[in-house]
């Protein structure tokens, strides 16, 4: 038997910005530890935050001075990779001898990037993931993810990888994940409507891996003191519904609605074979005389030398 415990903590980017809500991870330390958890989950664009109801001003061929604005103070709520925020969550995954995958906005440049964190449990960044098809209005602000950061990443927990909130439902993303061998689907959200808990449960089953997901839970409208840094919405309501699912389908932990909270379920990589005894979606279910699918995970830079060398080096 392989057992390992998993879990997912459910919060909300706080309004008054990414150092406070970076604080309120830091709060949940106590508990992380009680679970003896080998893996943790946390919801996509947590620092950072999530801009639910903002338009940053824009209309089809028209943008506003307030929306350059709104943006300029959204940018500067993002964290840089080698900032002080990876280095706090290194830290904590030490502190509570955990893998952390959590959900951040990414500032490159002028860019940001909607991106999964991967760090080990000796609190190194292992890996990063971001998001590869922004959905609608999302495209205004972050820019898309190319092949190179599909990772699936080896920690004590298993073989851990993440698609973020509706990458979910990109059928073809989730085969090439599941070709890399992955254990553990790790799913980073802030959709927190009742289909989502069917999807959750269909990608588990139909990968014949363990699922957790993550989802954001903010209780209602922002209070005034988020004016202090700019913040460009008003806080939504965002309900949660994290959730810990087995490879055949089975709700292993929650889901937790209007609140905050942290769970877990003590799981045993073993079910995976066992689960996949009669679909292996990617083994003997998979026809590959029939179906062919091609991945490219280069690197794509904007710009080039003569030396076929990325410039300029960021």
């Amino acid at each position: 038997m392989k057992k390992r415990k998993i879990a997912a903590l459910q919060l909300g980017s706080e309004p008054l910005g990414t150092a406070a809500t970076l604080e309120k991870i830091q709060s949940y330390q106590t508990q992380i530890k009680a679970t003896g958890c080998d893996l943790l989950v946390l919801p996509e664009a947590l620092l950072g935050g999530y801009p639910k109801g903002a338009d940053f001003g824009t209309r089809v061929g028209y943008r506003t001075e307030k929306g350059r604005d709104d943006f300029l103070h959204y940018w500067e709520q993002a964290i840089d990779i080698d900032g002080p925020e990876v280095s706090a969550l290194s830290e904590l995954a030490i502190s509570c001898k955990t893998c952390i995958v959590i959900g951040v906005i990414e500032r490159k440049g002028s860019s940001l990037y909607c991106t999964a964190l991967f760090i080990s449990a000796d609190g190194d960044l292992a890996a990063l993931h971001r998001k590869l098809m922004p959905t609608a209005s999302e495209r205004l602000i972050w820019a898309q993810g190319d092949g190179s950061t599909i990772p699936v990443v080896e920690t004590h927990a298993g073989r851990v990888g993440a698609a973020i909130c509706w990458e979910n439902y990109m059928p073809l993303l989730r085969t090439a994940m599941y070709a890399k061998g992955m254990e553990i689907w790790c799913a980073p959200t802030v959709d927190d409507r009742e289909i989502w808990q069917s999807s959750m449960k269909h990608i588990a089953y139909e990968g014949r891996n363990f699922l957790v997901s993550a989802c954001q839970y903010l209780p209602g409208p922002t209070n005034k003191k988020a004016k202090e840094i700019n913040w460009p919405i008003n806080q939504p309501f965002i309900r949660g519904g994290s959730v810990i699912i087995s490879p055949m389908g089975e709700v292993l932990a929650g889901p937790i609605f209007d609140k905050e909270g942290l769970i877990s379920a003590e799981i045993d990589l073993d079910e995976i074979v066992r689960a996949r005894y009669d679909f292996d979606p990617v083994g003997h279910y998979s026809r590959p005389d029939i179906f062919k699918l091609e991945v490219d995970e280069t690197e794509r830079s904007p710009c080039i030398s003569n030396k076929n060398e990325e410039f300029p080096k960021q």
